[in-house]
Order: C-alpha cells, then structure tokens, then sequence
C-alpha cells in the first residue's frame, strides 16, 4: 500500500499544482500599476512554490549542446552505444574533433536520482575526454518480462561496459557504483582479460562503511534486512509499465536524504522565495535548476537495492574478504594494471572520509606508485563531483591522473 498511498497523495495535489502554476502566469503578466506591486509578486511567487512542490519520475535532459575547448566552442551530440532493459550506455560525442581525448566510462549512482545529476560532472570531463555515461532506467518503468536486476546483474554490466569501450579505458565510479566497479575489475583482473581499465576512480563510494560511519550507515546495520523489505520495498502501481515490479521508491530515499539536512532545503526554499518576490531571477533561476534536478527521481530493483545493503552495509562483505558474485570470490588483490585514484569530500555526511580510501588497503597487488588518494577540503557529497570546487581543484587532479596513467 506504500506506494499507491503516495501515488493517491500526488494525484490529488496535481490539480492544485496545476491551478497554482496557471495563477502564477497571470500573475506574472505585465499589468499596467498592479504588475510589480509587492502583494501580486508576493502571490505569484507563493503560486509558483506551490506549483513547484512534489517531484518528478522522468527522467531530465541532459541538455549538453557544446563545450569549449582551447577557446573553442565544440558542438556535442549524444549518441546510444547499447541498450539494456535497467540502462542505455550514452556516448557524449564531441563533433569534428580528431582526438577527444582519453576515453572516460562514468558511471553514475543507482542510489535514487537520474544520471543527469551529473549533468556538470560530464561537461567538465568533456573538456579533455572521451565522455560515456551510463544512464540508469527508472525500475517503474522496465516491465516485468525482463526478469531481475541485482548487485550481481550491475557487476555483469559493467564487466560488458568496460569490454566494451577497451582498449586503454578510464572508469569513473561515483558513489554508489563504486563497489560494483571495483568487484568488477577485481573480477577481470583475476580472469587476467585483456580488457581491464588503465585507471579506475573512485568518488564518495562506500568501498568500506565500518570507517567513520555516518547515519546512513548506521541506520543499516540497526536494521534487519527483513525490516528494510518490509518498511521501504513496494509494488509498482498497475498504471507504469513496471506494474507489480518490487521495487525501492525514489520518492522515499529522496525523503531520507532531505530529511539528514533538512534546515538547509528550508532554508534555500525560504531564500527562493524572497527572490522570486524581489525580482531576483539569476539567483531564483539557480536554485529552481539545482531543485528541478534534485525533486527528479527514479525507482530502484528491490533485489539490487537489498543485496546492496545486505553485503555492502551490514556485511561488510568487500573490506572483510567476503563479497562473492556468481559464486565467485572477488579479491581485490588481483588487480596489478589498473591504477587507482580515490576521491573524498572533508564534510561529506553520507560516505565520510576514509570509507572510499579503504580500497588502497585492499588492491595489496598494485603497485603504491599507481594508488592515489585525494581528499577535498570543505565539500559535503554533493561536491565531490559537481560545483565550483569540483571544475577548480577536483578535476584537475583526476585529469593529471588519467593522463598519468593513459595506458597498460
């Protein structure tokens, strides 16, 4: 009843949404003596909240048309290089360039939010690389005749990915993937294949959640897993494609994550408004285009969603040697040609500093010279891979790396 409570809730806002935002364009209109004085621009904006309150379930454009290179504006296309039921592999190809430079593979959180979260991570990677991203699939939309999807199917992924787009790749795992990722190329490097990445990083992942643990991970090792199935897995309702599927709602890790820091949502929503009033729209504009993208979210497969936090979060299964996939131990000590590059945020709250870093610890056949650790000061999770921060001092010592360690 979970999730068709929630639908029932939004169906009957929806009129209200609608009325608000038909309010705020008159509102809005230029009328003569009346258009800009302050209780009608204070009505249109309280319209326009309400309007804009409640979230989205599709996915948001990309919308990267160009980037500039050497001071030169490049067009950019977006092009499919293969489908799967759960998520399309897109390539951001750069127009009329010779060299785009080293191939990058991002892959993007199945953690609740599109990929276009990582709309300014790709254009900053774009300046220099080769830029493919997996774009995930909302789970209420995959029907039900194309079977499961779980941590296993996500580590088999991205193995095809990775195969895929070799020779001399470059995979970039942030957050969540980035324990699939390196089960991944522990698992290739063990097969010694030949198409193993030459760098992997790392951003804000979960590599080993026993280290400064935040209350994300607290509050999955004092639940069982049977409580987690119980209190936040639900059916997809009958009218999505999906219909029946189990699945982990968007809508309710996009709650929990609003809720961890919510004096700083209410704050800039209360900041929204007064610009709205004051007529202040660059900083209006700013604040509805990070929200626009932040309400948008996406189902998860209650499979993946349980595995993951079963042998992620309460087992512990990677730190401690234990994580097998398809009956096959993964060892990350295997690996011995993919350099390793790790990124974490001073104030992040949801993976704290140390927990991607343990992976160092784990790759004991990797040479030190092709490990390296970063730790970015005075960024929360968010700005591991988006923001000022991240195009100024982040990036460019992933670039550094990259180049570093273009080949194997």
């Amino acid at each position: 009843m979970l999730y068709e409570t929630y639908q029932a809730q939004s169906d009957a806002l929806a009129p209200i949404r609608f009325l608000a935002q038909n309010l705020r364009g008159m509102l809005s209109q230029p009328w003569p003596i009346f258009a800009y004085h302050p209780l009608v621009r204070g009505a249109a904006a309280a319209c326009e909240m309400v309007a804009r309150a409640g979230m989205g379930h599709e996915r948001p454009p990309f919308g990267i048309k160009s980037v500039v290179i050497a001071g030169k504006t490049v067009a950019v296309s977006e092009a499919v290089v293969a489908r799967h039921p759960f998520c399309t592999l897109l390539h951001f190809k750069k127009e009329e360039v010779a060299h785009p430079g080293p191939r990058v593979l991002v892959v993007a959180p199945l953690s609740g939010h599109f990929a276009t979260l990582l709309r300014g991570t790709v254009e900053t990677l774009l300046q220099d690389h080769d830029v493919y991203v997996t774009d995930w699939a909302n789970a209420r939309n995959v029907p039900m005749l194309y079977g499961r999807f779980d941590l296993d199917d996500h580590i088999d992924l991205m193995i095809a990915y990775m195969r895929e787009l070799a020779p001399d790749l470059h995979v970039v795992a942030v957050c969540q993937p980035s324990v699939p990722v390196l089960a991944a190329v522990a698992l290739m490097a063990a097969d010694r294949d030949p198409d193993q990445p030459s760098s992997m990083t790392l951003m804000g992942g979960p590599i080993d959640t026993r280290v400064n643990p935040t209350a994300v991970n607290r509050l999955a090792t004092t639940r069982s897993l049977a409580w987690f199935e119980r209190h936040v897995v639900a059916a997809v309702p009958a009218r999505y494609p999906g219909a029946f599927r189990r699945v982990y709602p968007g809508f309710i890790q996009l709650a929990g994550f609003m809720t961890m820091n919510l004096d700083r949502h209410v704050t800039a929503h209360v900041d929204l408004f007064r610009h709205l009033v004051e007529g202040d729209g660059e900083s209006a504009l700013a604040t509805k285009k990070f929200y626009d993208e932040y309400m948008s979210v996406m189902d998860l497969s209650a499979d993946f969603y349980l595995q993951t936090v079963k042998r992620v979060f309460q087992d512990h299964a990677l730190p401690l040697g234990q994580f097998v996939s398809r009956a096959r131990k993964v060892e990350p000590k295997a690996i011995a040609r993919t350099a390793l590059l790790t990124v974490e945020g001073e104030n992040d709250d949801i993976c704290a500093v140390g927990q991607t870093s343990a992976a160092h610890a784990l790759l004991t056949g990797l040479k030190s010279g092709r490990k390296k650790r970063y730790v970015q000061p005075k960024v929360g999770h968010y700005g591991v891979f988006n923001g000022r921060r991240w195009r100024e001092e982040i990036y460019p010592q992933m670039r550094d790396f990259i180049r570093a360690h273009g080949s194997i």
